[in-house]
């Protein structure tokens, strides 16, 4: 018999996954292919790192990993690149979960602002060193605010919808042991 947590742990990670499949399904639907409009917002990664500061044992980072590897091959972006980055900015944050959790949520949206800001630099230095084209950065940035202002709608989901609250003090000891 499964304990609670185990069981949370594997329901959220599939619903995670589950996320995933229904925005990557939207993504790939032949709908609208206008150029010119603004990028939306990268909602998977706005739900890892929402549930990266909430649960962090609800993300593991192989999941994460495979997950952006698996997006980037679909929508034929170059492999590896972002997946990278986004492993590095979700453990940057998964890092300071503890130190985030009695702050205000002001701080956080700026921090994750920022993190995002710095995967995204991240990101274009890598592909200028191996001279791989780019979007354009107005393209790029777009779509970094636009992940950046759908974040407090996707905290709002995470916390009041599907009830991942932030970890409390004695929930470390648990959530450790059961690692």
């Amino acid at each position: 018999m499964t304990d609670r947590l185990t069981l949370m742990r594997w329901l959220f990670s599939l619903t995670l996954v589950g996320i995933a499949a229904v925005v990557l399904f939207a993504r790939l639907l032949p709908i609208d292919l206008t150029p010119g409009r603004v990028p939306g917002p990268d909602i998977v990664l706005a739900f890892t790192l929402a549930w990266v500061l909430r649960r962090p044992d609800y993300v593991p980072v192989v999941l994460v990993a495979v997950l952006f590897f698996i997006m980037d091959m679909l929508l034929l972006r170059v492999p590896g690149v972002w997946p990278l980055m986004v492993v590095a900015g979700s453990e940057f944050l998964r890092r300071r979960e503890s130190r985030l959790r009695e702050r205000h949520f002001l701080l956080e949206w700026g921090l994750v602002a920022m993190v995002l800001l710095a995967m995204l630099v991240g990101q274009r230095l890598m592909l200028t060193v191996f001279f791989v084209d780019q979007l354009p950065l107005g393209r790029s940035l777009m779509q970094l605010i636009s992940t950046a202002s759908v974040y407090p709608l996707v905290v709002f989901v995470t916390t009041y919808v599907l009830g991942i609250r932030k970890l409390q003090p004695g929930d470390d000891a648990i959530a450790r042991q059961a690692a």
